[in-house]
């Protein structure tokens, strides 16, 4: 049995962590659920992130084969991949969280949802774009076993989700929209890296003699 690599799944969370940044959404999810009870809240919070992990796998497993099917190559995905992710962290940095992740049509049809707890708070707030191209690409340089770590760490990422969202309220009044601001940023510096080495990899499929 090949040794488990710890490293890799680390990554992983962490860019989890990063690409989707669950406490940079902490003003946005207190803002979607101000009008719930707190019972209505949680149940919110929980399809969320039940939906985020459901995405998320389905995007660990199926991707190739989506891929596959449209004729698109790993590397030119990962270079549009890396690209994406780097232009959310841009906005990130700018401090202009979730900007990137859904248009004026969509924001202004937050306000009339009843149900916001899978559009738009799990897709695309979550996982959006940025979450799972970058899935995609790590599920397809992994082997099945693998594969099954990486399915753990999603489950435990989706987990940590829940935790910080069901302690919103007082998480934001701790850190405050500056203490939020500035893990944002921290967070969009981490997922540029991530996309300039996702975009570096892609790079050097497309064009290997340049590398």
């Amino acid at each position: 049995m090949a040794d488990i690599d710890f490293s890799l799944y680390l990554k992983f969370f962490i860019g989890l962590i990063a690409i989707i940044n669950p406490l940079g959404l902490l003003p946005v999810f207190v803002s979607l659920t101000n009008h719930q009870t707190p019972a209505e809240r949680m149940r919110t919070n929980t399809t969320a992130n039940i939906a985020v992990m459901v995405i998320l796998l389905v995007s660990m497993y199926m991707g190739q084969l989506i891929l596959d099917g449209f004729g698109i190559s790993l590397a030119s995905f990962r270079i549009a991949g890396g690209s994406l992710i780097t232009l959310i962290a841009w906005s990130m940095l700018q401090g202009k969280l979730g900007e990137v992740k859904h248009n004026k049509q969509e924001k202004g049809e937050l306000a009339a949802r009843e149900s916001i707890a899978v559009v738009p708070l799990a897709l695309p707030l979550m996982a959006g774009p940025g979450a799972i191209s970058s899935v995609i690409v790590y599920a397809s340089q992994s082997h099945w076993q693998q594969l099954l770590g990486m399915s753990l760490v999603v489950a435990i990422f989706s987990f940590c989700s829940w935790l910080i969202f069901r302690a919103a309220p007082l998480l934001f009044k701790l850190m405050g929209n500056t203490g939020i601001n500035v893990v944002t940023r921290i967070m969009g510096l981490i997922m540029m890296s991530l996309g300039i080495e996702i975009m570096v990899a892609g790079i050097k499929g497309v064009f290997p003699s340049l590398m």
